[in-house]
């Protein structure tokens, strides 16, 4: 085991650790999710991380995405995440596409991967993720953010959590009301990657047809049963 990912060790077992280099992961928006996100799974040694995201980072990005920088604004969130990873850990192979999730490209995107995250800000969008991860047979997280407040979710084929939260694919997210700092956006993540490490790994107890809801402002934390 390389120094790199010592500090892995007891959390997850050398058996454990070495398998996270083969699996394929695909993080739809590079954003404030997204960004944590990869960052958390690039650090931790998921061998394949696929950034996928059609916008370039805006003034009003830098207060609380991390990937970006004063320097980089006018520029791909997907190629900022690829580089910011061959910076933090050349080990991995990162693919950036710079292109939005649609009914044309998403099964070319999301195919191959082992696990799907989901990023965006948009229901409709998730709602054609959720679909296509089903047509896929690959298991997604869901996570949003709005102000305070966060939700995750696990989600595996078949279960159509999604529409289930959703049932309007017109819905506007709360975010647009509520805003998004720096902090909620960092838990959220922090929550979806450890989901996603234990449907990888095969360990623990996934939000498989539950809802976390975190209320940050005054720390209430549910879980929610969606059966």
């Amino acid at each position: 085991m390389i120094k790199r990912y010592s500090r892995n060790m007891l959390t997850l077992s050398a058996e454990e650790n070495n398998l996270l280099k083969t699996f394929r992961v695909c993080v739809i928006g590079c954003g404030g999710l997204g960004g944590y996100v990869i960052e958390m799974l690039g650090r931790l040694g998921i061998g394949t991380i696929t950034a996928v995201d059609g916008d370039v980072f805006e003034e009003s990005n830098l207060n609380r995405q991390i990937l970006s920088r004063v320097d980089s604004l006018g520029k791909s969130k997907a190629l900022e995440a690829k580089n910011r990873m061959a910076l933090v850990n050349p080990l991995i192979v990162v693919n950036a596409v710079y292109e939005r999730l649609t009914q044309q490209n998403g099964i070319d995107i999301l195919k191959d991967h082992d696990v799907i995250i989901d990023a965006l800000d948009s229901i409709s969008t998730r709602l054609l993720l959720e679909s296509m991860a089903e047509e896929l047979n690959t298991p997604l997280i869901h996570g949003a953010i709005a102000g305070w407040y966060g939700q995750v979710s696990t989600i595996f084929p078949g279960d159509r959590t999604l529409s289930k939260l959703y049932p309007d694919p017109n819905m506007k997210g709360l975010e647009k009301e509520l805003g998004n700092p720096s902090f909620t956006p960092a838990l959220v993540a922090s929550i979806e990657a450890s989901e996603a490490v234990k449907v990888l790994i095969g360990r623990g107890s996934p939000l498989r047809n539950k809802l976390l809801c975190l209320n940050l402002l005054d720390h209430e934390y549910e879980i929610i049963d969606l059966n």
